[in-house]
């Protein structure tokens, strides 16, 4: 194979090449670097970029596997890392002005584990201003476009993350989702973001020690490079009071017989808008899993008035996380703040403790719903968006289905369903929809269940390997040759490339 066509492997069998001497850490991470410059133009999912840095580390790699050493399971594999997560000595902004300049100390618990497991952190990749929203645009850095379709918007809010793994620029990325910021933005791009059970993987940034709503997780192009990641990241950490360890999330996997899966389907929990196509999208996909011999039966009509109350659920749950995030932030700095953050501060400012309660209440009981349904079932499938990509210069889907959103967030309410219920769940590229766009199927496992959710994506994955309404779609590389400069024309700040904190690392716009 050509150093050229090297990004477009799959980290597992990077890997296994690196680790017999078949493939340089240096070559991979140079043809990776080559790419990034060749590509991200036209999609703007990468940002902030450490190329010197990485190629040194690629080296370091390269002569560990020359002396024999043993090698961690990501050893000398590019990673992208989502540009809410610190990274040590290289620009971490968040998308916000007021954090144009920042560059962390140390990294994040997530990025150290992952460099402890032989990653090179090699770019940042594009987020919404300060994570709010499902369609990766900010002042800083501009708007990330789909690889499909760079007009379109490749969801949020780890858009950048989806849009570099769909091009091949990196073999690996890292996500987090509150409402449905892995998720999301897998299905539009076409490939795998894993939400786990809550502490699974541990984050020590999350204001909130014991809030559930919050996860960081693994997003790669297919389920066994996913596991790949989750296993590296995965384990208890002191300073997070969630972490704990799922030991057999270890274990070599063992893949369902499709025939024996029984499956809960819904398009809309009764409770969320779907547009006419995406419900028909997922209809073909509910007959491609029975032409592989699954049972599936509707989700039970009796769940939906307690479903119902997830909208108000998640806007006190989602408006208390922002509080205790950015609530300093808005009285010191508030013209930092975007306006949507600030809506959700003062949303949380309004709220009574009776609010918080009754919410908790409720989310106890969804909780408990969902729980319950898998002692009759092994898997529940919905469809992870309620609609195909819109235009990146649309904030937000403001109708679903003919229906105005209440507001910002509502139209990602498929997946903030899923996130009060706390169970994993998995946005399974499979094929395109009627606009010709990447469809993502939210397989959901039951709770602490992540690897039996990951064998279960990955049977479905490799039995419908050659069905195109189940398989991974690829977007048109060639068309990615052409740089779209509108992508950054939303920045109404010059982005800040050497400022602040320490670190001598390269940090350039690309």
């Amino acid at each position: 194979m050509d150093n050229a066509d090297l990004p477009e492997l799959g980290a597992l069998a990077l890997r296994d090449l690196i680790a017999q001497r078949a493939v340089s850490p240096v070559a991979l991470m140079d043809a990776c670097i080559a790419r990034i410059e060749a590509l991200n133009p036209a999609i703007n999912a990468v940002t902030a970029t450490d190329f010197d840095r990485a190629r040194a580390t690629a080296r370091d790699a390269e002569a560990a596997v020359q002396r024999g050493e043993p090698l961690g399971p990501l050893h000398g594999l590019p990673l992208g890392v989502k540009d809410l997560q610190d990274t040590a000595g290289l620009l971490s902004t968040s998308g916000n002005i007021g954090r144009r300049g920042h560059v962390p100390l140390q990294d994040n618990a997530l990025v150290a584990r992952l460099r402890a497991a032989g990653a090179i952190v090699t770019a940042k990749t594009n987020v919404p201003d300060m994570g709010a929203g499902a369609n990766t645009r900010n002042p800083v850095w501009g708007a990330t476009g789909n690889p499909f379709d760079p007009r379109l918007n490749a969801g949020g809010s780890s858009g950048g993350s989806a849009a570099a793994l769909a091009a091949d620029l990196l073999p690996l990325a890292t996500g987090s989702d509150t409402g449905g910021s892995l998720r999301i933005p897998a299905a539009l791009c076409g490939v795998v973001g894993l939400r786990p059970t809550p502490g699974l993987v541990a984050n020590d940034a999350r204001p909130l020690g014991w809030s559930v709503i919050s996860v960081l997780g693994p997003m790669a192009r297919d389920v066994a490079d996913t596991r790949l990641m989750l296993q590296a990241c995965a384990g208890l950490d002191g300073r997070d009071p969630l972490s704990a360890e799922q030991p057999d999330l270890f274990a070599p996997p063992v893949l369902p017989d499709p025939a024996r899966l029984r499956i809960a389907y819904t398009a809309d929990f009764g409770c969320c808008d779907v547009d006419p196509m995406i419900r028909r999208v997922f209809q073909a996909r509910l007959d491609a899993l029975r032409r592989l011999g699954a049972t599936l039966e509707p989700l039970d009509e009796a769940l939906h008035p307690l479903l119902a109350e997830a909208h108000g659920v998640f806007d006190v749950l989602r408006a208390e996380s922002f509080y205790a995030a950015y609530a300093d932030t808005l009285r010191d700095a508030p013209q930092t703040l975007a306006p949507h953050v600030r809506a959700n501060i003062e949303m949380a400012g309004a709220m009574t403790l009776g609010d918080r309660a009754a919410a908790h209440l409720a989310q106890t009981r969804i909780a408990r719903a969902f729980a319950a349904l898998f002692e009759r079932f092994d898997l529940i499938v919905a469809p992870t968006t309620p609609v195909t990509p819109f235009p990146w210069t649309t904030l937000y889907a403001e109708q679903v289905d003919g229906r105005p959103q209440a507001n910002y967030y509502r139209w990602l309410a498929l997946t903030y369903v899923v996130t009060l219920a706390t169970n994993p769940a998995l946005s399974l590229p499979c094929g395109r929809d009627e606009a010709g766009m990447p469809f993502g199927l939210q397989l959901i496992g039951p709770l602490r269940g992540d690897a039996r959710l990951l064998n279960m994506a990955q049977a479905l994955e490799q039995a419908g390997a050659g069905d195109p309404t189940l398989a991974r779609p690829r977007p048109d590389i060639a068309a990615l040759r052409t740089p779209r400069p509108e992508l950054r024309s939303i920045v109404t700040h010059p982005p800040i490339l050497d400022g602040g904190g320490s670190g001598s690392a390269s940090m350039t716009a690309v």
